[in-house]
């Protein structure tokens, strides 16, 4: 069976560093290119951060540089104090060779798409910017994708960054009101479901024992991300939102979806709220409001273990035999 192709929008961050190498090490995905956001870093840090990823990983995929605010409302803080000045906690020796694709990337997203028609899924884990844009440029790439699978959006529970908003709603509201009512399918991996699976530091030193590279920088970040969160929730743990929506893409069994319209309040105390909508022409959204957690928990201790073991591999086809 042919790996699925995925495009990742994405603001890397700690969480999405693990998104990008979980889908790096996943066979059944095939990553055909990284754009980038601002949210929890500046944008010109998630371009470095996912150029120095993909070459970390050894894994051919272009990258494109996005949006460096909001389509409308001014920009918030970085979330530094949940990433690190970085993006991955104390890490800082970032450096990538490479340099990314010259496009924006809402036309590299529309002409690869087009390039691939009905073939990808779309998977964006930051603000929403990106494809808004995208849809702007191109209406009709609404026609060409095969799904869109969004982390973002707190439905039916509380916000994180606020009350009521989670992270990359309340970063580009109006950027989410746009997606969320454009005409295509969508699964939306919120704090509905994200918010209950919680990894302890063991899981991430399984990932570094049995992939000392790859796992071992992933449980080496993780330690300012549990940092952040045992101050949160009171528990040695951290909260995987951004890997949750690549499970949701690779292992949609382990997911309990909900249709319903939705819409997100654009300003005021509520601004980034996302909520059932009354408007029923709108096309309904697959929420996800339930998750097996010690599943997922399963499933990313099994592609962590493997996951030297792909990087292995893609050094060995690119003629490259030092490890």
């Amino acid at each position: 069976m042919a790996a699925q192709k995925i495009i990742i929008d994405t603001d890397p961050g700690i969480d999405d560093a693990m998104a990008i190498h979980q889908s790096f090490a996943d066979t059944r995905l095939e990553v055909i290119g990284l754009t980038t956001i601002f949210g929890n870093v500046y944008v010109n840090q998630a371009t470095r951060n996912a150029l120095w990823l993909a070459e970390q990983g050894a894994y051919k995929c272009a990258v494109s540089e996005g949006a460096a605010k909001p389509i409308i409302q001014k920009m918030n803080t970085p979330s530094f104090h949940v990433h690190g000045a970085q993006g991955f906690g104390n890490f800082i020796d970032i450096n990538p060779s490479g340099k990314a694709d010259p496009r924006p990337a809402h036309v590299f997203l529309s002409e690869t798409i087009r390039a691939n028609p009905n073939e990808i899924i779309l998977c964006p884990i930051g603000p929403l910017s990106n494809i808004a844009n995208l849809l702007e440029y191109d209406p009709d790439i609404v026609n060409h994708l095969k799904k869109v699978v969004i982390m973002g959006g707190a439905v039916y529970v509380p916000g994180n960054v606020t009350s009521f908003a989670e992270a990359n709603f309340w970063n580009d509201p109006h950027a989410a009101e746009k997606v969320l009512a454009a005409d295509w399918e969508i699964d939306l991996i919120g704090l509905d479901v994200t918010s209950t699976i919680q990894f302890p530091p063991k899981v991430f030193l399984e990932g570094a024992e049995k992939s000392p590279i790859i796992g071992g920088f992933i449980s080496n970040i993780s330690e300012f991300y549990i940092k952040f969160y045992e101050g949160i929730v009171g528990k040695t743990v951290c909260l995987m939102h951004d890997p949750a929506a690549i499970m949701a893409i690779t292992d949609p069994d382990i997911f309990t979806f909900q249709k319903a319209p939705l819409s997100v309040i654009l300003e005021g105390e509520k601004v980034g709220n996302s909520f059932v909508s009354e408007n029923l022409e709108r096309r309904p959204v697959n929420v996800a409001v339930n998750v097996d957690a010690k599943a997922a928990q399963r499933k990313f201790i099994s592609i962590f273990s493997q996951a030297d073991s792909a990087y292995k591999k893609r050094l060995n086809s690119q003629g490259n035999k030092k490890l």
